[in-house]
């Protein structure tokens, strides 16, 4: 059995959201986790609401990956900066412009033009 991880809802705090996760271990052990993510990082340039679960979700699962027997997650996260960008980059990079090219008309084209 893998681990389990179930996002539980969120709390809207003063200058945060704080996102609430259940974590099972495959022995059946449950531990809570909370994510906390400033309120200022969910503007249209940056995060929406939509991807406050899922950039929390991946942040834990991070942490939970990375543990080990002497080191375990920490119970309560934050989102920072590195963060946000790393986690725009990849589900939402940006577009890139292409400019147009001006249209080429072959040279042998323009030879054949007669002008009045």
């Amino acid at each position: 059995m893998a681990i389990s991880i179930r996002y539980e809802g969120f709390v809207v705090a003063r200058t945060s959201r704080i996102y609430n996760f259940d974590v099972v271990d495959p022995l059946g052990e449950s531990r809570q986790f909370n994510v906390k993510v400033p309120s200022e990082s969910f503007r249209p340039t940056q995060l929406t609401f939509q991807d406050g679960p899922a950039i929390c979700f991946e942040r834990l699962k991070f942490e939970i990956d990375g543990e080990t027997q002497e080191l375990h997650a920490k119970a309560h996260l934050n989102i920072g900066e590195p963060d946000i960008q790393e986690y725009l980059e990849r589900h939402h990079p940006r577009k890139i412009r292409k400019k147009h090219p001006a249209m080429k008309v072959p040279t042998e084209e323009i030879e054949e033009l007669e002008l009045p």
